[in-house]
């Protein structure tokens, strides 16, 4: 059989092209994959540089978080703690004779005595002051608010139990109220009716609230305000009927009808 081939001409082979191909595709990777690394190298420089640039700042910035944080410890073990242990023990003369006060054993002069301090001891008005920061201090604002409430110094009791702040559902339910009952004393019904509405629903329980909504109730009556009056008067009945307000409210209920 005869060829066509001419002497010297080789045909070219597929492997070899394939070869050129893939040397081409491989110097593109690793062109990009040098491309990558090179800017990986570049942001790396400027944050290195950038560190050694600020050194004393970010050490700063450290030693003042540390310092913080120590001194935050260190106030607490042998600051916080320790004014809250004097607190209390100033405080201990002045919650009894606030304890005998509301036996009604000679209940003004008590109240002033817890108020003003005996026995060498701080009153409330004092621990509250000098112990501000402190949980003992925070609790002599609310006994100090009663008690002038007991006394007759209805706005000294406002101001004192407005500074108290709680997370006790019954302490701070209480502590509403009482600046509501200052408030009516003081022959202001509207202020007293804001805040026995907050009392009644700072938390729903079987003391304060139903306590608090007939306050609010016959607060609202006296202000002629029947449709308010009615809807406290009807939660108690709804909910609280086995209360001792809810023992009553039915005659209520039909005066703000």
């Amino acid at each position: 059989m005869a060829t066509y081939n001419k002497r010297g001409y080789k045909a070219p082979k597929e492997k070899e092209v394939k070869s050129e191909v893939e040397a081409v595709n491989i110097d593109e990777k690793d062109s990009t994959t040098a491309e990558v690394f090179s800017k990986l190298d570049e942001t790396a420089t400027i944050t290195e540089d950038w560190v050694a640039k600020n050194q004393k700042v970010i050490i700063g910035l450290v030693a003042v978080a540390a310092i913080l944080t120590i001194g935050y410890l260190g106030y607490q073990r042998f600051v916080a703690a320790p004014q809250e242990e004097e607190a209390a023990n100033e405080m201990f003369v002045a919650q009894q004779n606030f304890q005998k006060a509301t036996e009604g054993v000679a209940s003004d002069s008590l109240y002033k005595l817890s108020l003003n301090g005996s026995e060498g001891k701080f009153g409330f008005l004092k621990i509250a002051d000098e112990y501000s920061g402190t949980d003992a201090g925070n609790l002599a604002n609310y006994y100090a608010g009663i008690a002038y409430l007991n006394t007759g110094k209805y706005s000294e009791a406002i101001d004192y139990l407005s500074k108290f702040k709680s997370d006790d559902i019954v302490l701070g339910a209480l502590a509403k109220g009482a600046i509501g009952d200052a408030y009516s004393q003081k022959n202001q019904p509207k202020e007293a009716l804001e805040n026995y509405v907050m009392a009644a629903e700072s938390n729903k329980n079987d003391f304060t609230t139903p306590r608090f909504l007939l306050k609010a109730g016959k607060t609202a009556l006296a202000l002629g305000n029947k449709a308010d009056a009615l809807k406290y008067f009807t939660e108690i009945k709804d909910n609280f009927e086995g209360t001792p307000e809810g023992a009553s409210v039915d005659v209520l209920i039909g005066l703000a009808q």
